[in-house]
């Protein structure tokens, strides 16, 4: 993989790009982009080589799809209908059914190969990415069976490479688990936020009075709401289903505190600490 194009150079793109340069001698790497100050913002940074338009796709070995899930979609239509037959597609999105039904039937299926690395910050553009941002991290691959196994492999081999854990699980089974760990904690750190900005008008009681605690909590509502509006919309039914349950378990502590159970309250707290072990395991 000597040529490849990033199209969506923000944090995840481009810090795609920043370890590819470090595992793949020669590799040369084009940006595009809507942003244009995000392109440039690339090049000064040398997150990529060149800049270029969609078309500029009929030379690449390899083409990264780092855009919100809405975008995806088209864009990846559009590019394997460019792409050499050589040429292997991936997306990075936060949801995968959708894109995959998408081009269930397109004759370049086998060119595409959907991934999720669970990798990320609060924050977005260029100068966000991070070299090494995905060692040690799980990246799910759906429907591999779909996507021919000699390019599989090869994108398969560099993100091992990179230090990634791979995963593979089917696009519905990846979508409704990824809503528990992750769209989930996204919307309550939003939730939270709102909550406390609506209820403290005076933001310097905010800040005088946070601690450690509440600002991991609400580290999450740092981002963008023009790649998760989409994301939630993808993944509606899955996201209401975990809100139910999440909302049911809020309601139930209330009601503990209302009625003076606090022996209840602390056996909820107790059980819960349960997930220290499961986490130390992840990790």
């Amino acid at each position: 993989m000597k040529q490849v194009s990033i199209i969506g150079v923000g944090l995840i793109g481009g810090s795609f790009a920043l370890d590819l340069l470090q595992h793949i001698s020669g590799v040369s790497i084009t940006g595009i982009d809507q942003n244009e100050t995000h392109l440039n913002e690339a090049l000064e940074l040398g997150i990529i080589h060149q800049t270029a338009d969609v078309e500029s796709v009929r030379s690449a070995d390899l083409v990264v799809l780092a855009l919100p899930v809405n975008a995806a979609i088209n864009v990846l239509t559009e590019v394997l209908e460019l792409i050499s037959d050589q040429a292997i597609v991936i997306d990075m999105g936060s949801t995968k059914q959708a894109i995959c039904e998408a081009v269930a039937r397109h004759p370049k299926r086998a060119n595409f190969l959907a991934t999720h690395p669970i990798a990320g910050t609060e924050f977005s553009g260029p100068s966000a990415a991070l070299k090494g941002l995905f060692k040690n991290k799980t990246n799910i691959i759906c429907e591999l069976d779909k996507t021919s196994t000699a390019l599989s492999l090869q994108v398969i081999t560099l993100f091992e490479a990179m230090g990634m854990h791979i995963r593979y699980m089917t696009a519905v089974d990846h979508d409704k688990h990824i809503a528990y760990v992750s769209h989930l904690s996204h919307i309550s750190s939003f939730m939270l936020g709102k909550t406390v900005i609506d209820k403290e008008k005076n933001e310097s009681d905010i800040f005088d009075m946070a601690g450690s605690g509440f600002e991991s909590t609400v580290r999450l509502a740092k981002s963008s709401p023009a790649m998760w509006t989409p994301i939630f919309e993808q993944n509606k039914e899955n996201v209401i289903e975990t809100l139910t349950e999440y909302i049911q378990n809020l309601n139930q502590f209330k009601a503990y505190m209302e009625n003076n159970d606090f022996e209840a309250v602390y056996t909820e707290m107790k059980n819960t600490n349960h997930i220290k072990k499961i986490l130390k395991g992840i990790a």
